[in-house]
């Protein structure tokens, strides 16, 4: 199965990152503007785009280091994919590696999805380094 991969260094320590990948006034100012979401294991998060649904279940969380997301509701090729946020902190910036895993096939989706994660996570190092996101 294909995965989406990204990587990049935010100019900010892990604990801000962190808090804006985990809790709903973080999520709102980067990635979707509707947001219910709680830093906890087995919550399920949603996120509204216009008139799409996603929901996304808490897999697991270490502080500072890891976010996995397991999506439970969404358009059809996102259904059962994982999300993976892993965070390692060097001399005060911190590399995200990002992960959309599971995927069933690298169609035109896939490929959209793969430019749509890029816009996002430009969005997440802009919130994280000037408070500025460009969030959906």
């Amino acid at each position: 199965m294909p995965d989406i991969n990204h990587n990049l260094v935010i100019d900010t320590a892990a604990g801000n990152i962190y808090a804006a990948i985990t809790t709903a006034e973080g999520l709102s100012h980067w990635f979707a503007k509707a947001t219910v979401a709680k830093p906890e294991i087995g919550f399920v998060n949603v996120f509204i785009f216009g008139p799409y649904r996603n929901e996304m279940k808490i897999t697991e969380l270490i502080v500072n280091k890891k976010v996995a997301w397991y999506c439970i509701h969404s358009v059809r090729e996102w259904m059962d994919t994982k999300i993976l946020f892993e965070l390692e902190e060097k001399e005060e910036k911190t590399l995200l590696r990002f992960t959309h895993s599971d995927w069933k096939e690298k169609d035109d989706s896939f490929a959209g999805c793969c430019y749509d994660w890029a816009r996002f996570l430009r969005s997440l190092k802009l919130f994280c380094e000037t408070g500025a996101g460009m969030p959906a």
